[in-house]
């Protein structure tokens, strides 16, 4: 059996058990891994200070942004591409997948020239205040430029998790982060470089990391067989990819502006508020891409199965990734939560202020974290079963239908504590929506069961 017929066997024959294991647990490790650039960045610049601190925290918003053009067409192309497969039709998957790659980075490279542009004042709408603008747009000003990089990486990693070779999404992102990290404080202190020295380490992982996608699509290894000429803007792949790439880009941007409007409600009360959320932010988004990743491994076996109408072996893998999330949830918001003072500890010299307000932030999110599996498998579901409508809704409350109400009224309630709690209340609030619209999609899959006879 060759490489690309054991992906087809894995996505719809093999034990759903091994078919998430080897899909989920190669992506989720790889997302945590990635999840270490925005850790280690944030480690090494707070030894130099809370502005420093501060003005990564400010441009994160903008990076989230550019990734979500990746995701725009990678995730929109990836949910389309397995119920293609799913069918058989590897020739309009292959279309699918050139289409998406090559508008990814046209469409990345115009947004990317956009924000340099204007760079000074989005990072002051963004919550920059006077001592943390310099830092910011130096910082930025490297990161955006080489986000190039990264909207390839994005896509791509979608576009190789959606034929099943997840194996190679993690090597990717292992190489870059490990790289990082070594890189970190070589130009940060060894050269002297500052928070410019945390911006080019990343540039250059990133950099790397698309080295590893291309020596994978120019070996052969790939389902898909790239070049321009494959691509095919017929209205029916734009269709497919906007469908679902669109809620995809739209819950990106609406995380860019929940980190947004913390940062503007922090800016009042100074630096170390800004800084400790925003350290609050990369160690719980840490746990995030984590899900995320493993998710990455259950989205492909959903709508591959789905297009083979295949519901038992949809079924069981929607129980297997609730419980097996959840479990995760547990474990790491749990160690948050007790270890939130030594954990926020780490991110500053010894600013008090920064500590006190980083532990309680990262105590309640911690807990709150408990749900985000459940809330996760069931929002990505519907996309990966290309319904968009409902996927955008569930997948806009967290971070955009609850969060943004809760956020402009709880800190004028509660002063301070409404900005450190207002996660955690968007938090519960999209996990009962959520629980609401699990069980419309199993009468679903349980009408297609009866109708097949099992």
């Amino acid at each position: 059996m060759n490489g690309n017929n054991k992906k087809m066997e894995l996505l719809g024959n093999a034990p759903i058990s091994k078919a998430l294991l080897a899909l989920g647990l190669p992506t989720m490790i790889g997302m945590m891994i990635n999840a270490l650039y925005n850790l280690v960045d944030a480690y090494f610049v707070g030894g130099l200070g809370t502005s420093q601190m501060g003005a990564i925290s400010v441009a994160f918003p903008l990076g989230q942004i550019v990734v979500g053009l990746g995701l725009l067409f990678g995730n929109g192309a990836a949910s389309y591409i397995s119920r293609l497969l799913g069918h058989g039709d590897k020739d309009m998957a292959n279309k699918a997948a050139n289409t998406a790659l090559y508008s990814s980075i046209f469409v990345g490279a115009a947004v990317i020239i956009g924000i340099i542009i204007f760079l000074n004042p989005i990072l002051k709408v963004l919550g920059a205040t006077e001592s943390i603008l310099p830092y910011a747009v130096t910082y930025a000003s490297i990161y955006i430029i080489s986000s190039i990089f990264n909207v390839f990486n994005v896509t791509m990693n979608n576009l190789v998790t959606s034929e099943g070779a997840a194996k190679t999404t993690m090597c990717a992102l292992l190489v870059g982060a490990v790289l990082n990290m070594v890189l970190d404080p070589v130009f940060i202190y060894t050269l002297n470089l500052g928070v410019a020295g945390a911006a080019i380490a990343t540039a250059i992982s990133q950099a790397v990391s698309t080295l590893v996608y291309l020596h994978y699509v120019f070996s052969g290894k790939s389902v898909f067989h790239f070049s321009f000429k494959e691509c095919c803007f017929s209205n029916e792949i734009m269709a497919e990819i906007f469908k679902i790439g669109i809620p995809t880009l739209v819950f990106q941007l609406l995380t860019s502006l929940s980190i947004t409007l913390i940062n503007m409600r922090a800016k009042e009360y100074g630096d170390s508020v800004i800084a400790g959320m925003g350290a609050v932010t990369r160690i719980i988004s840490m746990g995030s891409l984590m899900v995320f990743g493993f998710i990455k491994g259950f989205q492909p076996i959903a709508g591959y199965n789905y297009g083979a109408k295949k519901y038992e072996r949809l079924h069981e893998a929607i129980k297997i990734s609730v419980l097996w999330s959840t479990a995760f949830c547990i474990v790491f918001g749990l160690a948050a939560a007790v270890g939130s003072r030594e954990i926020i500890s780490q991110f500053t010299k010894g600013d008090a202020e920064m500590i006190r307000i980083g532990e309680k932030a990262l105590r309640a999110n911690g807990i709150s974290f408990l749900l985000f599996g459940y809330y996760t498998v069931y929002s990505s579901l519907f996309l990966a079963l290309g319904k968009a409508k409902e996927g955008f809704i569930l997948g806009a409350c967290r971070q955009g239908i609850c969060f943004v109400p809760v956020i402009l009224i709880l800190p004028v309630i509660w002063g301070m504590n409404g900005i450190l709690y207002a996660q955690v209340a968007a938090d519960v609030i999209s996990a009962g929506i959520a629980g609401i619209m699990a069980g419309r999609i199993h009468r679903e899959i349980g009408m297609g069961r009866m109708e097949l006879g099992l």
